[in-house]
């Protein structure tokens, strides 16, 4: 189903029927996530990357079941070679035959959709490669193949959205970057407003918080997901920098000022959580790679956090653990994984527990 907030004519959004994006915490039906395929995207880190990703998959099939998108069969044997080593539990771990450009879920994939009859649906986005960095052709049908494989309700949007330029929680609340939503190189003819209304409509968002820029050398144009998260309806968690001289430091300065000036609906402050970045900078190349602790990925019981064999990497978990009572908050090593610019929130996307609407329901 094709919906255009904008269009007087389109059928009723997700908002309108009751759906919103739930946050992170919420319970999973399953997490999804796709296997590494090209080693020249990956710059000749592609078996550090699959042993990363294998650590990741593993840890998260202990906790809740596991969808993987493979391309095809030799990369499936590949994928389970890897996940037989790393002691992944078979019986909860699915694979999924998919084409893909690459494999970073939480963008090319779909957003799912709750009701308050624990009713999910499947939003799909229009995706262009981030800015058109790189090719996006087959990502784009990602979601639909997603949805027919789940033969579920779909609601179809003509506007560029990634998953990890949105953090919500359960109140509706969204962070976002302007240096991502608001960047000429995804929809150049909407204003801040005009994208408010799109987040209300398609993820039943309330109230969009904009925070300035990214990580350097992100090249998602600075994905929220990599600096600062939720981690209940009224903690957040921001990325800091304390070295003056690095390009970092004066962003994440001012979107901590923008954090603390933050007030709940009932006019309370939010508690604002500092997490540092690793201490050590990171290249590849000319390139600065994105490495954060805030890319971490909350499941059912758990919270896996990148590791990156930094001296900040202790530090990080003992700031993180005591928010996520009741989880284990598990440090895995994500070093070969950021070579390709992101970590295990960038990589995955989670299914909410619940009934899947099915498609008829739309007409």
């Amino acid at each position: 189903m094709r919906i255009d907030p904008f269009s007087p004519t389109a059928p009723r959004a997700p908002a309108d029927r009751g759906f919103r994006m739930p946050p992170e915490w919420a319970r999973h039906a399953a997490t999804w996530t796709s296997w590494p395929f090209d080693d020249d995207l990956w710059e000749g880190h592609l078996d550090g990357v699959r042993n990363d990703m294998a650590g990741l998959i593993a840890t998260v099939a202990r906790y809740e079941p596991v969808v993987v998108n493979v391309g095809d069969a030799a990369i499936e044997a590949d994928a389970r070679r890897h996940l037989d080593a790393a002691g992944a539990p078979p019986a909860h771990v699915r694979f999924h035959r998919l084409a893909l450009d690459d494999i970073w879920f939480r963008d090319n994939g779909p957003i799912f959709v709750v009701d308050d009859g624990d009713r999910v649906a499947l939003t799909d986005w229009d995706f262009n490669g981030w800015g058109e960095k790189y090719p996006y052709e087959t990502d784009r049908r990602a979601p639909e193949a997603v949805a027919g494989k789940l033969s579920m309700l779909r609601f179809a949007f003509p506007w560029v959205m990634e998953g990890g330029a949105l953090e919500v929680n359960g109140a509706g609340v969204c962070l976002t970057t302007a240096q991502c939503l608001r960047n000429p190189n995804r929809n150049a003819e909407l204003s801040p407003t005009e994208l408010e209304r799109l987040l209300a409509a398609g993820l039943g968002v309330r109230e969009v918080v904009w925070l300035g820029d990214g990580l350097e050398g992100d090249h998602t144009d600075g994905h929220v997901d990599t600096i600062t998260r939720f981690a209940d309806d009224r903690t957040i968690v921001t990325s800091v920098c304390d070295d003056p001289d690095d390009a970092n430091f004066e962003p994440l300065r001012r979107n901590l000022d923008v954090l603390r000036d933050l007030r709940t609906a009932s006019g309370t402050p939010y508690r604002v959580v500092e997490l540092p970045l690793p201490r050590e900078a990171r290249h590849l190349g000319a390139r600065r790679l994105p490495l954060t602790y805030a890319n971490f990925y909350v499941g059912n019981g758990f919270v896996a956090v990148p590791q990156y064999g930094d001296p900040h990497d202790a530090q990080a978990l003992d700031i993180l653990r005591p928010l996520f009572p009741g989880r284990d908050v598990l440090g895995l090593p994500a070093a070969a994984l950021i070579s390709g610019g992101g970590a295990f929130h960038c990589i995955t996307q989670q299914q909410p527990a619940g009934e899947l609407l099915p498609a008829e329901e739309g007409s």
